[in-house]
């Protein structure tokens, strides 16, 4: 009995035994079937990564501004890792890794340990030859090829790129970034990353235990990348080399040359500036302590300085007191006799002997600072405020950079909250009036105001962008359309604000005479700002040059260098003269290279080439190649 019922319990437990052994099996082979499955693939099959090329970013002759050069870069394959404490004292002395760098890395990395790491790029040749006999111990570093950026010259517009970051790979990791990709940090790199980065590809290699490819997925098996497509921009490159040689050593500021018509960028110099290719390798204490000096070369000064605009305010608030019937062009304001007393409290003009009776034109001309006070006493604040916002000198002018700052004008209610609801705001107004006080633009915003009168009033809102090459091309209107805005000024305020512009250069006595150059027509207005930053006045020149018709707009900017009209009108003329003297070399069409036409161009200038051979045949002479090839019309002018 006892020998039935242990047969009967050994039975028992054997069939649960084979029922949860047979559900196991079932639930491994036909429910999970297929993720172990990919489990076991991935233990011999291996995706790996095809980087996509980088576009580059030319003039508007198509000359290069930055290029990909190669570079040697070390890689680390984590699951061939045999000793991590030799591996890490070997990349700690000849890479500056440190062990806890490098485990992080590993750590980040544990999920593919099949994909290699980059650990160190840009490494020079020198090293490579040296290291390379040494890597035969650590099978898991290898030595590849790849590309790096090449900047030819110092600016703040391009911008660099970078090694993602852990919060860029968080935010990006779903638009197919790796924790080895570069990605545009600052300037147009950044602005523009998707234009420039393209598309990385992907080869399936089926590999053996030792990670040697057993060549099984030859068809099929492969994903061409799309190489990112190039920037062509407005700027030129020798204007740019040119603007940045005559900016004064040792001072801080910027220079901007704008296109009036288009609104594109033919020159962008801020002043201290910095190199890019420093930040293609890895940042040293000492560099990065330079960079980050007083003077702040790293600060784009034309986008991201905010400055008291001074006496180029000063068409702003003619305009508003013309536009408003407040004044005409004939009305003449307080006597000047040196500054004007309002309330309690004497304002001076800069202009201790005073300019007397002067009309609106007679007071840009001289820049009679004792005029615009006076008028600031008709104008509403509030009205004052809006004026400004529809002037483009408030907001961002939408420049295709990153980190763009907006300007400032205050009104009423922030005079209110700033100072409490009891604050009288006929000083303060008094002070705007002459572009002091709270007031505060950036360099381009001031360029494409006066841009603006330049073009009949017409905003263009300024860009770097003309097109893109390379696997597609596309227009700047095409990538984002440009924005176009009219002035609130009347054609006739318009008309008189230009007559005083005209004056300050041209006419006697006009505070800009040293901008004024042979053969060409100049506009413009100087200024002298007071500032917090130094007893030195921020000068100012901002002007136009006409021919037959309005051609560029110039903001030359220096901080605490003195007076606009002797500082900083001079320059502004050596670039009008400069502008002149190579207008048709500036202006010439450049015909689109080789690299970036398509089948259909090639073929067709060949056939056209054939034709002009069969049409003046030469048997005893080598015919000379055509030089009638497609052209790329340029938006600059």
């Amino acid at each position: 009995m006892i020998k039935n019922q242990t047969t009967v319990t050994f039975s028992l437990i054997l069939a649960i035994l084979f029922f949860l052994l047979t559900v196991f099996l079932f639930r491994l082979q036909v429910v999970e079937g297929a993720k172990y499955q990919r489990i076991a693939e991935s233990n011999f099959v291996r995706i790996r990564r095809i980087t996509a090329t980088r576009g580059e970013i030319y003039d508007h002759k198509y000359r290069p501004i930055v290029q990909n050069v190669p570079s040697q870069n070390l890689y680390l394959t984590s699951g061939k890792i045999k000793n991590l404490n030799a591996l890490s004292k070997f990349l700690e002395h000849n890479f500056s890794i440190s062990d806890s760098e490098l485990k992080d890395l590993i750590f980040k990395q544990r999920f593919k340990t099949y994909e290699e790491i980059l650990l160190a790029d840009n490494i020079p040749y020198e090293t490579v030859l040296i290291l390379s006999e040494e890597l035969n111990y650590y099978p898991e570093l290898s030595f590849r090829i790849g590309s790096t950026r090449n900047y030819l010259y110092p600016n703040h517009f391009t911008g660099y790129v970078g090694r993602i970051n852990e919060k860029e790979y968080e935010l990006y990791q779903k638009e197919d970034y790796s924790l080895n990709s570069y990605i545009g940090k600052t300037g147009l790199e950044r602005y523009y990353e998707v234009l420039l980065r393209g598309k990385d590809g992907r080869e399936i290699v089926q590999v053996d235990a030792q990670g040697r490819s057993l060549q099984l997925f030859e068809e099929g098996g492969y994903i061409e990348p799309l190489n990112g497509l190039s920037l062509v921009l407005t700027i030129d490159n020798d204007l740019q080399e040119f603007v940045s040689a005559i900016f004064p050593a040792g001072m801080k500021g910027a220079i901007v040359v704008s296109d009036i018509r288009s609104g594109g960028i033919l020159a962008y110099v801020s002043k201290p500036d910095y190199d890019p290719n420093l930040f293609m390798q890895k940042i040293s204490p000492e560099t990065w302590e330079y960079l980050n000096r007083e003077e702040k070369p790293m600060m784009d000064r034309i986008i991201y300085g905010t400055y008291p605009p001074g006496s180029v305010f000063k068409p702003v608030t003619a305009g508003i007191g013309l536009d408003r019937g407040l004044v005409t062009p004939e009305t003449r304001l307080a006597f000047c006799a040196g500054g004007l007393k309002v309330g309690n409290r004497f304002f001076r003009c800069w202009y201790s002997s005073g300019h007397g009776s002067t009309s609106i034109v007679d007071a840009l001309r001289v820049s009679c600072d004792t005029y615009f006070y006076d008028l600031s006493l008709k104008i509403n604040m509030d009205d004052f405020y809006n004026y400004v916002c529809d002037s483009h000198l408030y907001g961002r002018t939408g420049i295709d950079l990153p980190n763009e700052r907006q300007g400032f004008f205050p009104d009423t209610n922030w005079y209110k909250k700033t100072f409490g609801k009891q604050e009288g705001i006929i000083g303060h107004k008094v002070n705007l009036a002459i572009g002091q006080g709270e007031v505060l633009t950036t360099p381009l915003q001031i360029n494409t105001f006066y841009g603006a009168i330049a073009n009949n009033g017409l905003w263009v809102q300024p860009h770097f962008l003309k097109q893109t090459v390379g696997r597609g091309r596309l227009t700047r209107e095409q990538v984002m359309p440009l924005a176009k805005n009219k002035l609130p000024m009347k054609p006739e305020t318009l008309k008189t604000i230009q007559q005083g512009l005209w004056s300050v250069v041209n006419a006697p006595g006009g505070t800009g005479a040293n901008a004024r150059i042979n053969g060409a027509t100049i506009y413009g207005k100087t200024g002298s700002a007071e500032n917090v930053m130094g007893r030195k006045t921020h000068a100012w020149f901002c002007g136009y040059l006409v021919t037959n018709k309005p051609e560029i707009v110039v903001t030359v900017f220096l901080e605490n260098a003195g007076g606009g009209g002797a500082i900083a009108a001079p320059l502004t003329a050596k670039i009008f003269n400069y502008y002149m003297g190579n207008l048709e070399l500036i202006k010439q069409v450049a015909p689109l290279p080789p690299q970036f036409r398509n089948s259909a161009e090639i073929e067709t200038e060949e056939t056209e080439q054939d034709m002009e051979e069969s049409e003046f045949p030469e048997p005893e002479t080598e015919t000379e190649p055509s030089l009638d090839q497609p052209r790329e019309e340029s938006n600059v002018h």
